[in-house]
């Protein structure tokens, strides 16, 4: 993996060995950890797509990290620092009806998809979770495509590319994407972030085929390596991050 965690988000390119999402014993490990909280809307009647769902949540992720909450003094700024100077964990919950309404009364930012709504706060100790979203569920956040999924994204959009051989609940996807969201944006250079920003974050999660996963995973490309604590093994790649901008410096 070739990302690198900074205390902000800079205006250079995060690149380097050391990165958040390494698997090693490092000093981040003995800083106080962090967590990302996001919480996916999930009515019984209505549950969203799970790609709609994977990919707003990429871009929820996208969207605080850029939010001016969340740089210099802004009110986030210290959280996010603090966050990303430990491991970058992010944790998605669901919520529906009134525990929604609460979920946005609480600091945070509502980024909507096609149908799907996430709903993003600052970085939380890993204990110290608002009693709010304490509450909520982790579990049964799986969900469906009602309708198929086009094999390939639309020319030129940045895609995450899912690893074929893992199963994973699409509340554990959908931290995975905002991981290789994340690592795609700490390797842009500021035009190229910039251009993502004004774009809206348009993205596309797709399911890699089997044929071009180890292909995707030698590319050069940001590989996001799961610590394991939840679903699957410990070092598993889990989304490769396909950015055009990055692609054209392979």
């Amino acid at each position: 993996m070739s990302s690198q965690h900074t205390n902000d988000i800079s205006d250079v390119p995060a690149v380097g060995a050391d990165s958040a999402f390494r698997q090693q014993h490092v000093l981040r490990d003995e800083a106080p950890q962090f967590v990302l909280p996001l919480v996916v809307r999930i009515e019984k009647a209505e549950p969203p797509a799970r790609t709609d769902a994977l990919e707003t949540a990429a871009r929820a992720v996208l969207v605080l990290l850029t939010d001016e909450r969340a740089h210099g003094e802004g009110e986030w700024a210290r959280a996010v620092r603090d966050w990303q100077d430990a491991r970058i964990r992010k944790v998605v919950r669901r919520a529906r009806g009134a525990e929604w309404r609460k979920a946005e009364t609480l600091p945070g930012v509502t980024v909507q998809g096609v149908a799907a709504q996430v709903r993003v706060f600052p970085p939380v100790p890993l204990d110290g979770w608002p009693k709010e979203l304490a509450k909520l569920q982790v579990s049964g956040t799986d969900l469906d495509d009602p309708e198929p999924v086009a094999a390939s994204a639309e020319p030129g959009l940045p895609v995450l590319w899912l690893n074929p051989g893992l199963d994973m609940s699409a509340g554990k996807a959908m931290a995975q994407a905002g991981h290789a969201a994340q690592l795609a944006w700490w390797e842009l250079a500021p035009a190229e972030r910039t251009a993502w920003q004004e774009s809206g974050f348009r993205l596309a999660v797709r399911t890699a085929p089997r044929e071009r996963w180890a292909e995707l995973g030698g590319s050069g490309l940001p590989v996001v390596r799961d610590a394991g604590f939840t679903e699957i093994a410990p070092g598993s790649a889990t989304v490769v991050a396909d950015h055009p901008a990055l692609r054209a410096r392979l």
